[in-house]
């Protein structure tokens, strides 16, 4: 589903009323019963219900009036305020004021915030102050309202979105509405998904209000959020008649000494979400421990730097032919370490393994500014760097990277040819044509060692069973994500750890099923 930046809603909106010819009024209409509707979805457990609508004096407003009104018709308890005289009133919000009154809503004029009050008895406050045209600094009146608003005991629910909250960057102001729940029209706003904007959204419910396809479409839009629908129409299919060889092989190369933990949570992973066989390449001395840590993984002993228990160079050959003859796809990097001899090994492996594959960790630092490597990558290759990693791959300082993380995904996945991850949060999958698509899943509870160990599993399963390198990609993270918020239901924010993330993905799976 596209992502849209305040000036290309601005665009649609104008190209929706003056190009295809549906008015304005009608579009207010549509927002405005689509935010009651969705507050009677909520709320179906309550016998009564106690609304009060604060509305701007813009189109933002207009959407509380018809909001307001249809609240009213449907026997909800509704007092509506206004943070301007009616006269200043304009267009469709001035038709919508009246249509209101005309429907026996009281609308009081708020002349000093001495005039406003939210009692304990209050349900609902639906704010529909300011809209995705909002930038800068919510002053004033309007400053000490959304002050008393955060402060109720009432749930808060947003028109579009949190006023204070800057649609494109996610920015906010000081003070900033802190919503519940946010209901956005016709496609998903980019600011609401970025933090600290992310922050006030709460839930988000998109509501179609009437804007055509192809209003969208004309945009040409190259950012697009990962939704539910996508998941479910791009997951491997999974045949009655299947077998461990139908749902893919995976051959990873993981682990050193005092990393077994990476190889084993990366490999577990892979089988947890769906591929039939996972092989773990791992240094000859630590095989034993992976032997006790591993049930269902089966595990390939290689030459070792004895003193350092890492990858040899010397295992290049027998690394090639077992992906060459077992492997349909490849996972390299999750604690290998950076010893020169597996730099070297990981350097000249890559290049020749002409099958999907994904790189992470220290997979990726070994090819810190290896620019040549990547040109002679001809197979489908996907790429997960946090940040740090970005930063040593390109040479870009991690400042320079944080300060337009898009720009720095689509420059990465053109320099490179791959399909990138960029973890963070949120999480970005990029790809050479320019398109992103921002992950909505996960949580800060992830934060915690071993959780880029899952996703490599995740994705490495994915190509394993057959998938595309960028719909795994974006399926992974996902996937990731949504186990990680499962997790955090189960074992709360500073007791999650990345096992939690991997036990919870055939929950996750299952609910697509």
């Amino acid at each position: 589903m596209e992502l849209l930046t305040t000036e290309q809603i601005q665009n649609i909106d104008r190209r929706t009323i003056e190009k295809m010819g549906v008015p304005s009024l009608d579009l207010m209409e549509n927002a405005g019963k689509s935010v009651a509707e969705t507050i009677d979805e909520l709320f179906t457990d309550f016998e009564t219900l106690s609304v009060i609508v604060v509305c701007g004096k813009g189109n933002n407003g207009g959407d509380g009036f018809v909001a307001a009104r249809y609240l009213e018709e449907w026997g909800f308890s509704v007092r509506c305020f206004l943070i301007s005289k009616p006269e200043d009133l304009k267009g469709d919000a001035a038709v919508n004021y009246n249509r209101a009154i005309g429907a026996g809503i009281q609308i009081t004029p708020l002349e000093n915030i001495g005039n406003f009050e939210i009692p304990e008895d209050i349900d609902v406050v639906v704010d529909a102050l300011f809209g995705t045209g909002f930038k800068g600094n919510i002053s004033g009146i309007a400053a000490d309202l959304v002050r008393k608003i955060n402060d109720s005991l009432a749930t808060i629910l947003s028109v579009d979105c949190p006023s204070g909250v800057n649609t494109t960057t996610g920015e906010i102001s000081d003070p900033c509405i802190s919503a519940d729940y946010t209901v956005t029209f016709a496609r998903p706003k980019v600011g609401l998904y970025l933090y600290p904007g992310r922050d006030y959204t709460g839930e988000v419910f998109i509501t179609d209000i009437g804007i055509p396809d192809t209003a969208v479409q004309e945009e040409h839009c190259r950012l697009f959020l990962t939704t539910p629908q996508y998941i479910f129409g791009n997951l491997p299919d999974r045949p009655s008649y299947g077998y461990k060889g139908t749902f893919g092989r995976l051959y990873l190369l993981s682990g050193s000494m005092g990393l077994t933990g990476s190889a084993a949570l990366a490999s577990e992973s892979a089988l947890r979400a769906g591929c039939g066989m996972a092989r773990l390449g791992c240094p000859s001395s630590l095989n034993d421990i992976l032997e006790v840590k591993l049930t269902e993984v089966m595990t390939h002993p290689l030459p070792e730097v004895k003193k350092r228990r890492c990858f040899a160079l010397r295992g290049l050959g027998e690394i090639r032919k077992e992906i060459k003859l077992w492997a349909d796809a490849v996972a390299i990097g999750p604690g290998i370490g950076t010893y020169f001899e597996t730099r070297e090994l990981i350097r000249r492996l890559v290049p020749t393994i002409g099958k999907p594959t994904v790189i992470d960790a220290d997979g990726l630092n070994n090819l810190a500014e290896c620019d040549a490597v990547f040109k002679q990558i001809d197979f489908p290759c996907v790429l997960t760097p946090h940040i740090g990693e970005l930063s040593r791959l390109t040479g870009n300082s991690m400042e320079a990277l944080s300060k337009d993380r898009f720009s720095a995904l689509c420059e990465a996945a053109k320099r490179f040819g791959a399909v990138i991850v960029f973890k963070g949060s949120p999480m970005l999958v990029g790809d050479s044509t320019g398109r992103i698509f921002l992950n909505p899943t996960g949580n800060s509870g992830m934060g915690t060692a071993g959780s880029g160990d899952v996703l490599t599993g995740i994705i490495g399963s994915f190509l394993a069973q057959g998938m595309d390198a960028f719909p795994a990609a974006v399926c992974g993270t996902y996937v990731l994500g949504a186990a990680g918020d499962a997790a955090l239901e189960a074992c709360g924010n500073r007791g999650l750890i990345a096992g939690d993330i991997r036990d919870f993905i055939p929950d996750v799976l299952l609910g697509f099923e």
